[in-house]
């Protein structure tokens, strides 16, 4: 075997066949053989079974020499998983473990996140990434990607305090007797902006078709509450900022139910495709919020199609998302189902006639692995369908792991939802899971996932704000949020009333939505509240600090 550092690594195999549970770290035994392809900078591992495998667990293992200025950088599970740099002293957070009171707590709180997947070890120091990861110190930096996530998740995994670094292959629920790989991964070294440039490269999915996107959406003013009157007054106050709109996107409350997307609601009596014609009328795109595996549970579909819905052993509904009284999940194996989902884009797109679909709790889609395949496999291939779906249109992915919904969406969300109050309320405090509600965690991952924009997708930062009622910021906030989604994201979208603005609102709307043209030189925590970000403005260089706590911002 050729001798370079990507060699250099300890493997542990442990499978299921013939009714044993066997680990192994071997190259070669009874049950397969393992094969290896490197290079410097690339490491490629396959299995030969010589009889049916089911895998429980895969991982390599290096020795990592850490030094004491090392930032490790945690892409979080999904859309909305905490996502930032982290270093010796920090330590990795579950969902609280309240919520290990009984299964059903236990099963709310694991939902929407990683751990059904990998445990969060107590002690610090301790951090584990998906998809990619990378070791910063100062402007020096090493990316360790996946080129391949369709055979499960690929999951880095830092020990730092013990210089440890791990590679973890997802791979529970795969049974197969072919040859199948086990690991597919890149190392670069260089700068920040080096290192993701060859990464992508090197993944060679098309550039983003979209670049810039500004407008409205209608969730965090109104939430489910919307209806065909509120919808049609904020889209005629837009008038006052008309050149800065590229988009008017109607969110989750148009359909009776979720799930039950073409049926009739009283609260929009002429329909949903004589909104996107008044939309179109303006001169906008019309954009349309969409969850497409999953069904309330007092939805139609879910009573009249129940053996559409991915179940547990048991019998019982595996539970998709927590909002709505709970959701359960279209079963994308069904043919039938397929056809039904393919249905309702259809008529959405075409017979409707809306431009983008905001595609929302696609983790759900795979949150235990089926039929043979990982969970990485079952998200891929869920995310080709839903390209297929959407075909031109545009698609903004959301609640979706980000390795799978490379070159599949065009814009996608990077963060969790923004509060209407700035400062963490106590569900946020309580660490219920890392994909809760938070602005501060939102402004902590639009910064430190800067990285994908215009690289693979278009950023979607979530909303800025700039209005005075039903919300909990003042001006200096607003000002704050605005300034790091457009510094750091390329969606950028109101939930306000803009016809509501006084003439103080108007204009800071207008200059949020001219993008600002700056070159991000480097970013770093100096605590967990505090960022330091040095730009490149023009001939100028810039040190901008953001008090992620306070609203705070100082030049």
């Amino acid at each position: 075997m050729p001798q370079g550092i990507m060699n250099k690594f300890k493997l542990q195999i442990k499978y299921k066949v013939d009714e044993q549970v066997i680990s192994s770290d071997l190259y070669e035994n009874q049950d397969y053989a393992i094969s290896q392809e490197s290079s410097d900078n690339r490491l490629t591992l396959k299995i030969i079974p010589k009889k049916e495998l089911e895998f429980i667990d895969f991982k390599i293992e290096y020795q990592y020499n850490f030094e004491r200025g090392d930032r490790f950088f945690i892409n979080g599970y999904q859309s909305w998983t905490t996502s930032k740099e982290v270093s010796f002293a920090d330590k990795m957070k579950r969902y609280n473990r309240i919520a290990d009171m009984s299964k059903k707590t236990q099963e709310l709180a694991r939902t929407s996140g990683d751990a059904y997947i990998i445990d969060y070890p107590k002690k610090a120091g301790i951090f584990h990434s998906f998809t990619y990861t990378y070791i910063r110190n100062e402007e020096d930096v090493v990316l360790w990607g996946s080129a391949n996530e369709r055979t499960g998740y690929t999951i880095f995994r830092a020990f730092m305090n013990d210089n440890k670094f791990e590679i973890i292959k997802d791979l529970e629920g795969v049974i197969t007797s072919s040859e199948y790989e086990l690991l597919d991964i890149v190392k670069y070294n260089g700068t920040y902006d080096d290192v993701f440039d060859k990464y992508f490269n090197f993944l060679a999915f098309p550039a983003p078709k979209l670049k810039f996107l500004s407008g409205y959406t209608s969730w965090y003013n109104y939430f489910q509450n919307i209806s065909e009157e509120i919808i049609l007054r904020d889209l005629e106050g837009t008038e006052r900022v008309k050149e800065k709109i590229k988009i008017f996107q109607i969110d989750d409350g148009y359909a009776p139910a979720v799930g039950d997307w073409l049926d009739y609601n009283e609260k929009f009596p002429n329909g949903m495709k004589s909104i996107a014609d008044k939309i179109h009328e303006k001169g906008y795109l019309a954009g349309i919020w969409l969850a497409p595996f999953n069904a309330q549970i007092k939805s139609k579909i879910v009573e009249t199609h129940p053996e559409w819905f991915l179940k547990h052993p048991n019998g019982k509904f595996q539970i998709g998302c927590v909002g709505w009284g709970g959701a359960y999940i279209l079963n994308l194996d069904l043919e039938e189902v397929r056809a039904h989902i393919k249905n309702f884009f259809d008529v959405i797109l075409n017979d409707w006639g809306y431009d983008m679909v905001k595609l929302d709790f696609l983790y759900s889609q795979c949150i235990f692995p089926r039929g043979g395949k990982s969970r990485g496999q079952i998200m891929c291939e869920a995310m080709d369908f839903l390209r297929e779906c959407v075909g031109d249109k545009l698609l903004l992915g959301c609640g979706v792991p980000l390795g799978p919904a490379f070159g599949r969406v065009d814009a996608c969300r990077i963060s969790c939802d923004v509060d209407l109050s700035f400062k963490n309320k106590y569900y946020a405090k309580l660490n219920v899971n890392n994909e809760i509600i938070s602005t501060k965690n939102a402004m902590t991952n639009t910064i430190f996932r800067r990285h994908l924009d215009g690289r693979i997708f278009c950023n979607d930062p979530d909303v800025m704000f700039f209005r005075n009622n039903n919300l909990k910021f003042t001006w200096d906030q607003k000002m704050m949020l605005s300034t790091v989604n457009n510094m750091f994201g390329n969606v950028l979208f109101v939930s306000d009333n803009i016809g509501d603005y006084d003439e103080k609102a108007i204009e800071a709307i207008k200059n949020a939505f001219t993008k600002k043209e700056v070159e991000v030189i480097m970013v770093e925590y100096v605590d967990d509240d505090f960022v330091r970000v040095k730009v490149k403005d023009g001939e100028y260089t810039k040190n901008l600090s953001f008090d992620l706590n306070t609203g705070e911002m100082t030049l």
